[in-house]
């Protein structure tokens, strides 16, 4: 193997890294790593009530361009956003540890549909925020996804 060729290789596996690193923050509400200064405070109750303040303008927003998707008052908003850090934090590291095979074989495409069912059920224990459907589900946590990257907030349990 000559110089060139390695020098292809390191590039190349740089690459991958950098795809698998994407999807990872795309597929699990995670941001990217351009975070926003503001974001980074040590206290946990001053990140945390960022990721609810900022996950609200998130939720809203993609209230706002959904039609499938309706939430009935700004306390079921706030509701909703700590009701999605509690079920991050708690039930969808189970799910993906359990359906990893199913993950890896789909190359993470199945990860959308545990965020699509971990909206549902979110949908289910709040009052006031109603999902229409799968399919609805699928298109807000892809928009509440993208819009936290943009922010750069991540509504997973770590920071």
């Amino acid at each position: 193997m000559n110089k060139n060729d390695y020098i292809l290789s390191i590039n190349f596996y740089k690459m991958c890294i950098s795809f698998l690193q994407l999807v990872h923050q795309v597929f699990f509400f995670s941001s990217f790593p351009l975070n926003l200064p503001h974001m980074k405070n040590s206290s946990s109750t001053t990140s945390f009530l960022s990721k609810v303040l900022v996950g609200g303008i998130s939720v809203f927003l993609a209230d706002f361009l959904l039609s499938g998707v309706q939430i009935s008052s700004l306390l079921s908003g706030i509701i909703l956003v700590v009701v999605i850090i509690l079920i991050n934090f708690t039930i969808k590291p189970l799910l993906v540890l359990l359906t990893l095979p199913i993950s890896l074989i789909t190359f993470g495409l199945f990860l959308l549909v545990i965020n699509a069912v971990l909206v549902l059920l979110a949908a289910e224990l709040t009052p006031g925020f109603s999902v229409d459907g799968f399919w609805w589900a699928l298109a807000f946590a892809l928009i509440l996804s993208i819009i936290n990257s943009i922010l750069g907030v991540s509504l997973d349990s770590g920071n």
